[in-house]
């Protein structure tokens, strides 16, 4: 029996195309798959925490620690290093 094969879904296969269509310089990507694609085509790379520690740092107001909660309910893995690093970098 072969091992089943991974595909890139719809979505990161839509923002890969978009980004190198119109020369946009960073995609956010959560999905292992399509971030090593999209680096193999030299973009740059965000993913969720990224996105809101960016916005949060421009004055949004967001609780990352709130949002790490919810993404944890909804089934989202994060490493517990990448979490403690964003929180620091989020004075929270």
């Amino acid at each position: 029996m072969k091992p089943p094969r991974q595909a890139l879904s719809i979505r990161g296969t839509s923002v890969i195309s978009l980004a190198l269509t119109e020369n946009v310089p960073t995609v956010a990507i959560d999905e292992m798959l399509g971030r090593r694609i999209a680096w193999l085509h030299r973009l740059q790379l965000a993913g969720s925490l990224g996105i809101l520690l960016r916005a949060k740092q421009q004055g949004m107001p967001v609780n990352l620690r709130l949002a790490m909660e919810r993404m944890h309910r909804h089934g989202i893995w994060l490493s517990k290093a990448l979490e403690a690093e964003c929180l620091r970098l989020a004075d929270e």
